[in-house]
């Protein structure tokens, strides 16, 4: 636990634990089927929700999609969803895992058009079947990654030949379709037209067809009342991409539908956690005010990596769907959400590439711009006594090296009741916001607990380990971070291990384990880890 609580633990430590027994017994239950098992995804999204006091049951791991090529089982999930629903006072379900067998399936399946929706007509059935049931539901629009490595063995094949020219491709007929195209462009899009083979561009948009009619259906499904709530997530994209072009197609469509029974946003990973926090809040009655604050220059306009919106448009549409409201002053609010941005408004990978394949760190931890804004903002509410969620979208896939090493020098980190700094911008605002959201609900040792878990993965893993090991396995290329790595695996953990120990030594508090910290790798590649301690 925190040193700064320790004193205070120790006195109310035997009252808490007889009360935490008498709660849990009556503990309200929420069914959660996440899109995939990797730990963001299941269950760490599901131990926050546990700590804010609720009975999470999630189905067993080896019903989810739990690779690039193992798809999660539809009908097994099924089953299981009737048997477990008795009891349950909200289910939280990813209509990829139901539909599809889950995120990276509904990129590479080879499933009928006619099975998809009759499984999308399933969710309406079971809300029928279940009218006293809160149902809400969350989908992918399909990404478009920008070039074969961003497309790694997630996508079809040929993306990894063809990933970029598809991605351009896509881009320039999304704008052809509100801006006419100069001269340059239209050659380009012929160009680009005879590069790519037919058969593939055909399978990829037929893919996507069938994903835009399930969607349709579900969007339906909303306006009808089938569903309590739907939120459609556009996944990695951007400002021109397919994506882009099928959200504008997706909201006309859902032009009427209230905002209280459908959203379309981007993102999609931190749609779990953002629709419990909203189940959570509709179940107390509680409509929490949040207030965000920017770092100075682009802040709320900052349109980030994998992302076609500015990010305070997609803050406040995390906002709503998580059941709070967006608030204009700090006064007013239950939660400050401080978002870390680059004065110009970049948001880099954590690791890029230099000449040679060798790896260069930008963030390096040198101080920047609005390092010292961001501290002294993060200073400013403590000392207000405000509950306070950091998200850190400086760089993608990594917290700021800078901001962080700052904040521990300052004793901050565990001021904070919530922080997230993993995968894309969006990934992260949803899940600090959320996470600040039930943290009113926590101890404050369950929140040391899961800003511990933020500071290992998002900071030590992401931002240094990671990229320090890869680069001894392989020199550590953009695309290595997604492959398999074999036989190499039980090697490549024990060294992660050792440096996140090290990590965890030399920048969080003593608490009991972490010197012991353990690190599986569960989809057998560096993306992505799962810790234990």
């Amino acid at each position: 636990m925190n040193l700064r609580r320790s004193l205070q633990t120790f006195v109310v430590m035997g009252a808490v634990w007889a009360c935490s027994l008498t709660f849990a017994q009556a503990a309200d239950k929420i069914l959660f089927i996440p899109h995939d098992n990797r730990p963001i995804s299941a269950e760490e999204t599901a131990d926050v929700v546990r700590r804010a006091g609720y009975d999470v049951v999630m189905p067993p791991e080896e019903m989810l999609s739990s690779g690039y090529d193992r798809f999660g089982d539809t009908e097994a999930l099924w089953k299981w969803t009737r048997e477990n629903l008795p009891g349950a006072k909200a289910a939280m379900i990813s209509a990829d895992s139901m539909i599809y067998g889950g995120l990276v399936p509904s990129r590479k399946h080879e499933e009928p058009e006619e099975k998809l929706l009759n499984r999308a007509q399933r969710l309406a059935d079971l809300q029928k079947e279940n009218p006293q049931l809160k149902l809400y539901v969350f989908a992918s629009l399909m990404r478009t990654p920008k070039s074969g490595a961003a497309a790694g063995v997630e996508e079809p094949e040929y993306c990894r030949t063809y990933g970029a020219d598809i991605f351009r491709r896509s881009g320039l007929l999304d704008k052809q379709e509100t801006t006419p195209l100069n001269p340059h462009e239209k050659q380009e899009l012929s160009k680009l037209e005879a590069a790519i083979p037919q058969e593939d561009w055909q399978d990829w948009k037929n893919r996507r067809d069938k994903n835009i009619h399930v969607s349709k259906k579900l969007i339906d499904m909303a306006r009808a009342g089938e569903l309590s709530y739907l939120v459609i997530g556009k996944d990695d994209n951007a400002p021109l991409s397919q994506t882009h072009r099928e959200a504008r197609e997706l909201n006309a469509y859902a032009q009427g539908i209230s905002t209280t029974k459908f959203q379309l946003l981007a993102g999609i990973d931190e749609f779990g956690l953002l629709l419990m926090t909203r189940a959570v809040n509709d179940m107390e009655n509680v409509i929490p005010f949040v207030y965000t604050e920017y770092a100075p220059g682009k802040g709320y306009d900052t349109v980030p990596s994998y992302s076609d919106a500015k990010i305070g448009d997609s803050v406040k549409a995390a906002i709503r769907v998580a059941g709070g409201v967006p608030v204009s002053s700090p006064d007013r609010a239950d939660l400050i959400l401080l978002v870390n941005t680059n004065v110009n408004g970049a948001t880099g990978e954590s690791w890029n590439m230099q000449e040679g394949n060798k790896l260069f760190p930008a963030n390096n931890g040198k101080w920047r711009e609005n390092t010292q804004a961001m501290v002294q903002k993060v200073n400013d509410y403590v000392y207000l006594r405000r509950n306070i969620a950091l998200a850190d979208i400086a760089f993608a896939n990594g917290a700021d090296n800078a901001l962080m090493k700052s904040l521990q020098q300052g004793n901050l980190l565990y001021r904070l009741r919530a922080y997230s700094g993993w995968n894309t911008a969006t990934n992260s605002t949803g899940f600090a916001l959320a996470t600040g959201m039930l943290s009113s609900r926590m101890s404050d040792d369950d929140c040391d607990q899961l800003l511990s878990m933020r500071y290992l993965d998002d900071w030590g893993y992401q931002s240094n380990v990671r990229g320090q090991v890869g680069a001894l396995v392989y020199g550590f290329r953009q695309d290595d971070a997604y492959a398999h790595i074999g036989k190499r695996e039980g090697a490549i953990t024990a060294r992660l291990e050792k440096e996140m120990r090290l990590f965890a030594q030399k920048n969080l508090p003593p608490f009991s384990g972490l010197d012991e910290v353990k690190v599986k790798l569960p989809w057998h590649r560096m993306f992505e880890a799962a810790f234990s301690w």
